[in-house]
């Protein structure tokens, strides 16, 4: 044990400075506050049936009618009790407060990288700390994309083990990257897995390019060999989770359209302009270097100081009223856009900031890197970079968009930066890692030293002084905005133009103020790097002072989007939609199953409704395709009262624009549960469907798709006043319906139509169902009384939890047999 210590010592005691730097950022945990994040909280909201559920049958519900009429829990919350990564994330989520177990995964994954990169550990603690303090990973934070962050945190890990085996430690290495990638699936954010994988091709391509030209084809087919197999284990223990997804994802928004008046859309796939609706700015891209050049989040908080030129300039209008102005700076940036924030991007919660200092290293990394990791990690920024461009800079980004496979299934094609903000910081301190080794000339480091800090340096200097050469600090519809504030002023152009030129100083104030900040981290680093390369500092103290320069620049910055001020307590989180007198009133129905239409809210883009009721709204950027395409086409543009009704939206919540008073009412004519039609309207195609609800009465007709038509005997129905159904038991993944027929009837479910997992049976014989009105379940049944239950049974969940059992026993004696090896090479030397 005194050994191992010996051994093992410096890392950790720099995993013990990780904790501490963890929770000392993280301060109000220790009083048992939590982050007010508002993706996580809509979150809760939409899994507030699948939580009751859970706490009742001790296993969560597939299915949930909280929102859009009903969809699959997939993407919302399901256990996944059978994937042993389940257990992993749980281990780093749930051990340690919230959001310390995830700043402590960024922080150890890539410490790791940089340790198996054979970095010393103090400069691997520096490397670590710039990765996992990049400004974007605590906006993800700050924001509740928790899963985004987790991902993330695995990219490192996974690129270690890559490595080792590479090197030759097929055992050890695979098993490493099949742990670490599986836990980096069951993070469950595709489109950040989807980006690593972008990544490790170019790696790949790299090695199999290096191989050939050194006739180690053979050595390098072994080791892919080993990192093949490493990814069908990853993807074995995590089958449930992606065949469900896979499964589910056709049949969304991301999916094939199904009405061919959809024209804009491709085959599959989301349309290009909302993909590329969060796309990075070109200029932006300077914000790595300069965090706020850009302004920063989309905010008022620099406008409503007294001090700023855009308060001074609204001051004479509202007559420097200290209550008027801030108020009118407000209305000016929601109804004109006049805020800090002045790039491509709808809005922001933050830029990417990689840090000054390291900026300056990869630069400097770049002159003088001679392994050929610089070449990949070159060739990834690069190409991620010009990616991230969208519509900014279609050329590369339409190529990807329109001919590599799934590339097009992804939307904030910006958040492709996440994988750069790890490229940048591992050059970054390799360059370190080879001026400690002395391969080359002093002289030679401290000339390339001297070029590196005048790039990164020099352009801080130059937007410091002259800020307006290179940026207009303007929207691109700037014009307008000048235009459309004039005529509010009753055509006062002076005083219009006057708020914007004040708006463009206080941009420009901002991003002078950076630019010094990063020209003096520059110089930190200069002189920090300088003294230990012409020996004037031990590598010790040079080290040292280096990661806390690095970790002072990153904090500061981070603390602008993620500070003491985004926690509450536990107990105003846990409560933090509040009942109003109207949701009281509509929850004390007894009725188990209806929906609610809250017209008070934004219906089709709010979950909070979900956490009182069933909705026909909710939030949710994976909806089920047809739903999306009946919101549309029924709910948005004017609102169709019998698609309200077969919905069974049974209650209506509007909001008085006079005073704000929310008021209830009933709708009479909503058609519950189920209900028996008196005939069939056949239509050919979706398109017609859709037009043919828009004026029909759906209490009496069904609209269905010719495809259906062998699942209806039209001569054996008959229409009886004395039939009905009606539900007996509720259950979001088992309804039971009990129905009296004398003759065979066609019965509607105001269910949503899923049939990749729906089985309906009747007096526990499966029956075939098919769609209607749709979005609908519909069956004929025979007749007779009878029941009717529909169970949620999706095969690609069940068969797909035993492979991930599976798996996960496969990788457990993987990894033992992997260390044991390692440890009886050990032995043996």
């Amino acid at each position: 044990m005194n050994n191992w210590f010996k051994q093992n010592g410096t890392h950790v005691a720099i995993i013990a400075i990780f904790v501490v730097l963890c929770f000392v950022y993280f301060s109000p945990v220790l009083q048992g506050k939590a982050p007010a994040q508002s993706d996580v909280l809509q979150s809760k909201a939409m899994q507030k049936e699948i939580m009751e559920y859970k706490d009742k049958d001790g296993k969560g519900p597939l299915w949930t009618n909280q929102m859009f009429g009903g969809m699959p829990a997939y993407q919302i919350w399901v256990q996944y009790a059978y994937n042993g990564a389940t257990y992993g994330i749980a281990l780093i989520t749930k051990a340690l407060p919230n959001p310390v177990g995830t700043v402590l995964l960024l922080l150890i994954g890539a410490y790791f990288l940089f340790i198996t990169l054979k970095v010393n550990p103090w400069l691997a603690a520096a490397g670590a700390i710039a990765f996992a303090f990049t400004t974007y990973n605590f906006v993800l934070i700050a924001t509740g994309h928790s899963n985004k962050a987790l991902a993330i945190g695995f990219f490192a890990p996974i690129i270690a083990g890559l490595i080792l085996t590479l090197r030759g430690r097929y055992w050890v290495g695979a098993s490493l990257t099949a742990l670490f990638l599986a836990l980096e699936i069951r993070a469950n954010h595709v489109q950040m897995t989807y980006y690593l994988f972008l990544s490790i091709i170019i790696f790949v391509g790299i090695e199999i390019y290096q191989a050939y030209k050194n006739k180690t084809l053979p050595v390098l087919g072994k080791a892919l060999g080993f990192l093949g197999a490493a990814v069908v284990l990853a993807v074995m223990i995590n089958a449930s989770l992606l065949w469900t997804t896979s499964e589910y994802a056709k049949e969304t928004n991301r999916g094939k359209s199904n009405l061919t008046t959809a024209s804009s859309e491709k085959d599959a796939g989301m349309s290009k302009e909302y993909a590329y609706g969060w796309s990075q700015g070109v200029g932006e891209s300077f914000t790595f270097l300069i965090p706020n050049l850009y302004g920063g989040a989309t905010s008022i908080d620099e406008l409503i100081k007294p001090e700023s030129h855009m308060y001074k300039a609204v001051a004479e209008v509202t007559g420097g009223d200290p209550n008027q102005t801030p108020q009118a700076i407000q209305q000016l940036a929601s109804q004109y856009n006049m805020q800090q924030y002045w790039g491509e991007k709808p809005s922001t919660s933050g830029g990417y900031y990689f840090g000054s200092i390291v900026c300056f290293l990869f630069v400097f990394g770049l002159f003088i890197v001679r392994s050929r990791l610089k070449w990949w990690i070159l060739a990834t920024t690069v190409l991620f970079i010009l990616l991230s461009f969208g519509r900014n800079f279609p050329l590369v980004s339409d190529l990807f968009f329109d001919y590599f496979p799934l590339y097009n299934k992804f939307r904030a094609v910006e958040s492709i930066l996440a994988v750069v903000g790890l490229m940048v910081p591992v050059l970054a301190f390799l360059a370190i890692k080879e001026a400690q080794e002395g391969n080359i000339d002093q002289k030679i480091l401290v000339k390339k030293l001297t070029w590196s800090a005048g790039i990164t340096g020099g352009f801080a200097l130059i937007v410091a002084v002259i800020p307006t050469l290179f940026f207009s600090f303007k929207t691109e519809n700037h014009t307008q905005i000048v235009q459309a504030l004039t005529q509010a002023l009753q055509n006062n152009a002076g005083v219009a133009q006057k708020i914007a030129n004040a708006l463009i100083e206080d941009r420009i104030s901002i991003a002078r103020a950076d630019a010094i900040r990063s020209f003096l981290f520059i110089a930190i680093g200069f002189g920090i790097v300088w003294a230990f390369i012409t020996k004037k500092m031990n590598m010790q103290l040079a080290f040292g002072l280096l990661a806390l320069a690095v970790l002072i620049d990153m904090w500061q910055v981070d603390r602008r989007y993620l500070n003491n001020k985004n926690f509450e307590s536990k107990s105003t989180l846990a409560n933090y939609f509040q009942p109003r007198d109207v949701d009281n009133f509509i929850m004390a129905d007894k009725d188990p199953n209806f929906r609610v239409y809250d017209q008070s809210i934004n219906t089709f883009q709010d979950a909070s409704i979900s956490s009182f009721h069933k909705t026909i709204g909710g939030y949710h950027v994976a909806k089920l395709k047809r739903y999306d395409e009946l919101i549309q086409n029924q709910l948005s543009k004017s609102v169709n009262q019998d698609v309200l009704d077969m919905l069974n939206a049974k209650y209506f919540i509007t909001q008085d624009p006079q005073n704000g008073s929310y008021k209830m009412s009933r709708n009479t004519t909503a058609l519950g549960n189920a209900w028996i039609v008196k005939g069939v309207q056949f239509v050919k195609n979706s398109d017609e469907e859709m037009k043919a609800i828009s004026s029909f009465d759906p209490k009496n007709e069904a609209i269905v798709d010719e495809q259906y038509k062998k699942l209806i005997d039209t001569t054996r129905l008959g229409a009886d006043p004395t039939a009905f159904i009606k539900m007996e038991k509720y259950h979001p993944d088992h309804i039971e319906y009990s129905y009296s027929a004398p003759r065979d009837v066609i019965a509607l479910f105001s269910e949503i139509y899923y049939d990749k997992g729906w089985n309906m049976y009747v007096d526990g014989k499966e029956k075939p169902y098919f769609r209607a009105d749709y979005v609908l379940r519909a069956a004929q049944l025979e007749a007779g009384n009878h029941k009717v239950e529909f169970k949620f049974e999706p095969k690609s969940y069940y068969l797909g939890e035993k492979i991930s059992l599976t798996g996960s026993i496969l990788l457990l004696g993987f990894l033992g047999f992997a260390f044991y090896t390692e440890n009886k090479k050990k032995k043996a030397a």
